[in-house]
């Protein structure tokens, strides 16, 4: 697949957010999507403001078996460690600060697995390795992330969506 613009390398600092885990299968994605708004009705009830858009994590793939995933929203809260210390299901966490690969893809979320092997493409070809460690689970990463940048309340047709991927860099 030909990506119609080159990814970028962009610096992030650390960002909090809360989070719920799972380890699902390739088609489990509908599950995570699903516990988008949960995680939103969850901070409003603790009057907890999102900093960000929503995101997934993919931490460990193994795209045969299973993914262990992370659903989350980035907030600047300094209570929200307080809220979050009583919740088996919901949990805080810190996404690593560093340099990223970073793309932004404009077009329905089914292309994401051909964009994703491209953007990894052009970062093989740039000398760039990413922060991953192969096991015997499956590619455990640094830090791997999809953020959904369009509301599907607000912009139905997904052929139309934004999404971010970033691809936190080795050091």
């Amino acid at each position: 697949m030909d990506l119609p613009h080159p990814p970028e390398i962009v610096n992030r600092g650390d960002e909090s957010y809360v989070g719920m885990r799972r380890t699902i299968t390739m088609d489990g994605f509908a599950e995570l999507t699903a516990r988008i708004p949960e995680l939103f009705s969850w901070l409003a009830g603790r009057h907890i403001e999102a900093a960000g858009a929503p995101f997934f994590r993919l931490n460990v793939i193994d795209m045969g078996r299973q993914l262990e995933c992370e659903t989350g929203i980035p907030v600047a809260d300094p209570a929200f460690d307080e809220a979050v210390s009583d919740q088996s299901l919901v949990f805080d966490g810190v996404l690593p600060a560093g340099r990223y690969v970073s793309y932004l893809h404009a077009g329905h979320p089914a292309q994401l697995v051909d964009v994703t092997t491209a953007v990894l493409a052009w970062a093989d070809n740039q000398g760039l390795s990413c922060d991953v460690t192969p096991s015997a689970d499956g590619d455990r990463w640094g830090c791997r992330l999809i953020v959904n940048l369009s509301d599907p309340d607000r912009e139905p047709d997904m052929s139309r969506w934004q999404t971010s991927l970033l691809f936190r860099l080795a050091d």
